[in-house]
């Protein structure tokens, strides 16, 4: 099986490469499991220089690889360049925070003197999606090599080039050998990878089938597992929000990255005195997106990452309207070659429309016109994920009080759901467990082991 770039700006074959034999990733397993012997002996000030080094390499290279990204799988190339900039921030803040969030911490027992020291437990496999094909991997791969553990990654097949790229930067930074190794194989085989003894611990960012079956692996072989998996999130417009402002963060929450972004905001809740007014300004600043060309700087909505989930988004809205959803804008494909989607809005949706329930993973929008701030919440927490959310409110003790009430990892209060290196990222319910980034994502793979020390004279 070859894995292969296609442009999905024109559906046209770039390049493909082999998969790896199966010889080939058990010697990538037993490098890494070696490297992890000598790397867990090294010092933070090693680890922080390394990580450091590499995102300088990624730095100079910001060109180079933002139009890689583009050109596997159609981010715009302003978005693309931001996202190298920000994968280098995040290998950056692991680099000089890392041996502060991991140094020893003292206890007061009642007897002895006791301490926590973070241990590295060995080899990890990181399974990574194609959406952000350089922030997902940094922000598995800094934190896990700060702590002394080695990491392989099964990065997502349409983005073999990304992936490759990768694992140079680490290896012109100086990386031992096994630190850090791209496995080019099926998702399949990734899944049958969990259950070698050698690797200790599994994360995983992608679909919820796929956090499924990697989170069964993990479990039948007691291993540790983070899985950061789909979301819908809800954008609440509340009576007393700026309404053009809510507009503005609605279109860039929409279609940020082409809507292809498990934060995406995904289900937009006005509350029935203000519905009319952010659906008109709403509606008409989507009509208005310049489809496109991702390279060019003037585009504002590029292709889906593919030919596949172009298709599948169409089919969602179809059965979506054939089951009784309206639509307000769009809802066809692009008239011209590549994966393109229509700006495209949905109304009248209720349980049993498949756009009520699914994960719409692209640039179309669900609204919905509820009574009051109650409906709102209740609305929003009628769903399988717990991803994100945003909350707009002029009245910011209002605002808290809301996302105290919704049913997921993250709320933010007049923006759409974000990321940065210092901010916590993880959801519950259906969008998985576990977190990354901030300091709560370097000790998801750790040993935090008690060291007790007892005087000659404590008693037995």
């Amino acid at each position: 099986m070859s894995i292969q770039t296609i442009n999905p700006n024109t559906n046209k074959l770039v390049k493909s490469f082999e998969e790896m034999t199966d010889e080939a990733v058990n010697n990538a397993v037993a490098q890494a499991e070696k490297a992890f012997s000598s790397w867990r002996k090294t010092s933070y000030t090693e680890r922080s220089q390394l990580l450091n080094r590499v995102a300088q390499l990624m730095r100079g290279e910001k060109n180079l690889l933002a139009e890689m990204i583009t050109l596997e799988m159609g981010k715009l190339i302003s978005q693309a360049e931001g996202e190298i900039d920000l994968s280098a921030n995040i290998i950056e803040y692991y680099a000089n925070h890392g041996a502060a969030f991991l140094a020893d911490k003292t206890l007061d027992p009642l007897l002895g003197r006791a301490f926590i020291r973070h241990s590295p437990i060995g080899v990890l496999l990181g399974v990574e999606p194609w959406n952000f094909p350089f922030y997902q991997v940094a922000r598995f791969a800094a934190p896990n090599i700060m702590i002394g553990n080695t990491v392989l990654v099964k990065h997502a097949s349409n983005v073999p080039q990304c992936a490759i790229a990768i694992e140079r930067l680490f290896k012109e930074a100086g990386a031992p050998a096994g630190l850090y190794t791209n496995l080019l194989m099926s998702g399949e085989r990734a899944s049958e990878l969990v259950a070698d003894e050698r690797i200790k611990g599994v994360s995983l960012t992608g679909s919820e089938a796929a956090g499924a079956s990697i989170a069964s692996e993990a479990g039948k072989y007691l291993k540790k597992s983070v899985l950061e998996l789909g979301g819908s999130d809800a954008f609440i417009i509340l009576e007393d929000a700026d309404i053009d402002k809510a507009v503005e963060w609605a279109v860039v929450g929409r279609i940020n990255n082409n809507g292809e972004c498990c934060v995406a905001a995904k289900r937009f809740i006005a509350v029935e005195s203000i519905a009319d007014e952010f659906l008109s300004k709403f509606t008409d600043k989507m009509a208005k997106l310049k489809v496109g060309d991702p390279m060019d700087r003037t585009t504002e909505l590029g292709p889906l990452c593919n030919e596949a989930a172009a298709v599948q988004l169409a089919d969602q809205v179809n059965r979506s309207v054939t089951a009784g959803a309206r639509v307000l804008l769009g809802g066809n494909r692009v008239d011209r070659p590549g994966a393109f989607m229509e700006p495209t809005i949905l109304t009248d949706l209720h349980p049993g429309i498949p756009a009520y329930h699914e994960e719409l993973f692209g640039p179309v929008a669900s609204f919905y016109r509820v009574k009051d701030e109650q409906a709102a919440i209740d609305l929003a927490n009628d769903s399988d994920f717990g991803l994100g959310g945003s909350v707009f409110t002029q009245d910011i003790e209002r605002g808290k009080r809301v996302a105290d009430q919704i049913d997921t990892g993250m709320v933010f209060i007049n923006h759409p759901t974000w990321t940065q290196a210092d901010l916590p990222f993880g959801g519950t319910k259906g969008s998985g467990y576990g977190r990354e980034l901030s300091e709560l994502g370097i000790n998801e793979f750790v040993n935090k082991k008690l060291i007790r020390v007892s005087e000659l004279s404590d008693p037995f």
